[in-house]
């Protein structure tokens, strides 16, 4: 009876007491009808050849609202697609002007290179020109265009409907920020990754690396089959039954150690110490790196500020990054950084605007802060992509950088260590970024292991805790550099130096290599000495690289979407990946599973050590209290749902009797999975499954990623199936940082960074597409991989007498490499950037001393071009690589 009802937009009403609100009123129901008739005026109705049909919001819309007549048959306005890179698939037809990308694109992640062009119906969403998207997070448009607009051009490559793909949930094995996502596959192809919703992780979004890298698994480079080295010295093909033999021939000759891995599970790299025994095993990582990562676990478990995961980070109303490129490095942690960076300012409108503004009014928002940013410092070797949000980035060496930071801390709380001989101009700085962390309510230090300094981190503890005890919520976010860097570091073992040291003393001569190619960890000269005398190597991985080249015996590793293990992130948060597919390699196996095998070969058995992976969890919990919960972070493979399997594909997928119909008509049985309570097929629980186990997002009537509100308490909230993942440090967490006394400061302050006449600091330089290991086997991501280069400062250039361009002779490490000078203008003179994971280069990814010299000048009119193509032009403004 309610006579003064009026039709109202949802999205821009807001909620009041004693309002009342219908959905159902034929008015309402009337008129969303109509705006779909609207919106489909101009769309192509190309459904069939949509690549995003059958996950397409508008498509949902459309059968929901009951348009199934087109009235419309006048000519429909058209649009011109642009080639935005080898990520995305632009088609602007399909547009229904919702203004999502723009929204996400610039206003979200800090775009500058994508907006929108035109006016009224003719709205044009793309670039001024054609090119190459620069923002590292492009690929969310997939996922937040409601249409096809912008679709998955990787996908493309290797096409199938989305309801016959069979999904599992993965974890990004990319970086070591554990972003969570959903892996796809058909026929035995990994065909694409989409985010993971975690509320405690990477919220909605994933980046670039992290969505495109995936194709490393399709490789061609791929090792399928066990290998072994022949009597002529050629690795061959042999059967699994022919190389566990000659690998146990191996184990049983002499002494054996083996070298760990951080791309390698938990479970992996217990099994391997399991294998060779206590005090033999060895992470495959630096001593120097080693180091870094359990100073950076001691911090988190022993220190007064809590870890911030990166929902929280968001959440921080001032930020202090030091020494990380985290947009390269970490690189969702520079999404949420964009947003902390907005926090004070937003705060500040919603209580000074009259009446107030909602906090989901972000465009009002916006307009009262007028482009204001919270207090962020960045201060770092090198220009960063974040530059943009600091009034005035600090740039120096890592010694001096923690110079500044140690007296940051003592500015903020006098118990801090002083450092008494800093430059004046230096200890003003250090009063003016004090002043302004003192006034924020939950401040944020952002620190990591990329420069390869112990004092940088303990600068960067010492500056949150001096907040934390000048009563301040502050956090601190370390990155780490590989997927399970922080899980492996947890376990006892000693850095690749000391396995070299070992066989030359001839404690061994039998080396298991765990999925780590050693030629990008150690120099030239090192290889040549772990290799040497009569030293023989297992290699256990999935992509053909210089150490599996060099083994006697090789057996197939399955990547992440192939098998099951468990990953701890920067944040020491375990989570679990679920097999996504059986591999093509009947012979392909987890690490964990070949170990105990080759357990079984070494003591003569021939069985396995481990039947299931919650066999080898069960014995990993009872290794170390850390790892006590990690069991307990996804449900047991016994676990059902009213009786029933979780399904890895969608009960509207074609069935197995689709995928083999042009071979037989006879049904294959599906894979058994003894270590998931997940089926290889349709049937299954058709409902909501746990959160560790959410495959896929699907409601009745909602096929597109946006039924994903359906799957949540509430927006943005947390998941209805409960937590994926478990946090095994808790440190600060435990007492939401609460320490009574003072903290323990740091006082290891070094000296000042001096620049030596004839050396220059090496630094690596991260890039998102190009450093990290796997990623770069797929075809998108290698496109936009950085070549090459060595970036020095413009006054460094002119004392070396080189030009932009010309080949600089670089030696370090006893190595010598050639790379063309690229001048970078916010680079600190006596310091040479290079980018990480260069292949052919100084195996070294932490900060050394080189030595450099003039080589050849560059070609004519070639110099320039050539290396900014490299670079990607780092300049003056942080665009960074």
């Amino acid at each position: 009876n309610d006579t003064r009802g009026r039709l109202v937009m949802a999205c821009m009403t807001p909620m009041a007491p004693g309002m009342r609100i219908s959905l159902a009123h034929p008015e309402a129901v009337d008129f969303r009808a109509g705006v779909t008739e609207w919106l489909m005026v101009n769309h192509p109705h190309d459904c069939p050849i949509c690549d995003e049909g059958g996950e397409c919001h508008l498509q949902d819309m459309t059968v929901m609202t009951g348009h199934n007549h087109r009235r419309y048959h006048f000519t429909k306005r058209t649009h011109v697609n642009q080639n935005l890179g080898p990520f995305l698939n632009h088609e602007m037809n399909r547009c229904i002007q919702c203004y999502r990308c723009v929204r996400f694109y610039n206003d979200f992640a800090g775009g500058k290179d994508f907006g929108v062009f035109s006016w009224h119906d003719h709205v044009y969403f793309g670039r001024a020109e054609e090119g190459t998207l620069e923002s590292e997070f492009s690929g969310n448009l997939v996922e937040i265009c409601p249409t096809g607009v912008f679709t998955d051009k990787s996908l493309k490559r290797h096409y199938t409907r989305k309801w016959d793909m069979e999904t599992a949930a993965s974890i990004c094995e990319h970086c070591g920020l554990g972003c969570n996502t959903i892996a796809g596959e058909r026929e035995g192809i990994l065909r694409r990754k989409n985010s993971r919703y975690n509320p405690d992780v990477n919220g909605y979004f994933i980046c670039d690396r992290g969505r495109y890298g995936y194709e490393y698994v399709n490789s061609p480079e791929r090792v399928t089959e066990p290998l072994a080295r022949t009597q002529s010295g050629r690795l061959e093909a042999v059967s699994a039954s022919e190389a566990l033999p000659r690998a146990g021939e191996l184990l049983r000759r002499g002494k054996v150690i083996g070298i760990g891995s951080p791309r390698a599970s938990l479970e992996s790299n217990y099994a391997l110490s399991a294998l060779v025994g206590p005090g033999r095993f060895y992470h495959g990582v630096s001593e120097r790196e080693l180091r870094l990562l359990r100073l950076v676990r001691s911090i988190l478990e022993k220190g007064s500020a809590p870890g911030a995961s990166l929902q929280e980070a968001a959440k921080s109303d001032a930020v202090f990054v030091l020494g990380e490129d985290v947009t390269n490095s970490a690189p969702l942690l520079a999404l949420s950084l964009r947003q902390a960076a907005l926090r004070r300012p937003e705060q500040a409108a919603r209580a000074e605007v009259v009446g107030g503004i909602h906090v989901w009014d972000d465009s009002a928002l916006r307009e009262a802060v007028q482009g204001e940013r919270g207090p962020f410092f960045v201060a770092t070797p090198g220009p960063t992509k974040l530059d943009d949000l600091s009034a005035a980035p600090d740039r120096g060496a890592p010694d001096d950088l923690a110079r500044l930071t140690f007296q940051i801390a003592h500015e903020i709380d006098p118990r801090s260590p002083r450092v008494s001989d800093l430059a004046s101009e230096a200890g003003a700085r250090a009063r003016s970024i004090a002043a302004a962390l003192k006034t924020a309510a939950s401040p944020l230090v952002v620190c990591g292991t990329s420069c390869g300094s112990e004092e940088l981190i303990e600068a960067a503890a010492n500056l949150a805790w001096a907040l934390r005890a000048s009563g301040t919520a502050a956090r601190i976010c370390f990155t780490v550099p590989e997927a399970n860097s922080a899980g492996s570091a947890m376990m006892e073992g000693q850095g690749l130096e000391a396995a070299i040291e070992a066989l030359a003393k001839g404690e061994a001569e039998t080396v298991v290599i765990l999925e780590n190619d050693l030629a990008r960890r150690l120099p030239h000269e090192a290889l040549d000495r772990l290799y040497s005398g009569k030293t023989r190597t297992i290699a256990i991985d999935h992509l053909t690289n210089p150490t599996v080249e060099r083994a006697e015996v090789v057996l197939p590793a399955a990547t992440v979407p192939e098998g099951d293990g468990t990953f701890v992130n920067n944040e020491g948060r375990a989570q679990r990946f679920v097999q996504v597919f059986v591999p093509k390699g009947a012979a392909v196996k987890e690490g964990w599973r070949w170990l105990g095998l080759l357990q079984g070969e070494q003591s003569g058995s021939h069985a396995t050590a481990w039947e299931s992976l919650s066999a080898v969890q069960t014995a990993l919990a009872a290794s170390a209290p850390y790892f006590r919960a990690v069991p307990e972070i996804a449900p047991p493979a016994d676990y059902r749902a009213v009786g029933q399997r979780i399904p890895r594909m969608a009960h509207r997928a074609s069935g197995r009797t689709a995928l083999v119909a042009n071979r037989t008509v006879h049904e294959p049985p599906p894979p058994r999975d003894n270590d998931n309570p997940m089926s290889f097929s349709m049937e299954g629980f058709p409902g909501m499954p746990p959160a560790a186990l959410l495959a896929r997002y699907w409601a009745p009537g909602w096929n597109s990623v946006q039924s994903l509100n359906k799957f949540q308490i509430e927006v943005a909230g947390l998941l209805k199936g409960g937590a994926s993942g478990q946090l095994l440090i808790e440190g600060a967490r435990a007492s939401d940082g609460r320490s009574s006394g003072v903290p323990s400061y740091f006082d290891r302050i070094p000296g000042a960074f001096t620049a030596h006449e004839a050396e220059w600091l090496l630094v690596p330089a991260w890039h998102i597409y190009g450093s990290e290991e796997l990623s770069i086997h797929s075809p998108g991501v290698r496109e936009l991989a950085a070549r090459p280069y060595l970036a020095l400062a413009p006054q460094d250039a002119a004392r070396l007498q080189v030009v932009e361009g010309q080949t600089v002779i670089l030696v370090a490490n006893g190595e010598e490499l050639r790379l063309p000078v690229s001048l970078s203008i916010g680079c600190p003179s006596g310091i040479a950037l290079y980018p990480a994971g260069l292949p052919g280069g100084s195996a070294s990814a932490l900060a050394i001393w080189a030595r450099l010299k003039a080589g050849p000048l560059p070609a004519e009119g070639v110099a320039a071009g050539a290396s900014r193509a490299g670079v990607r032009a780092q300049s003056a403004e942080g665009a960074g690589a």
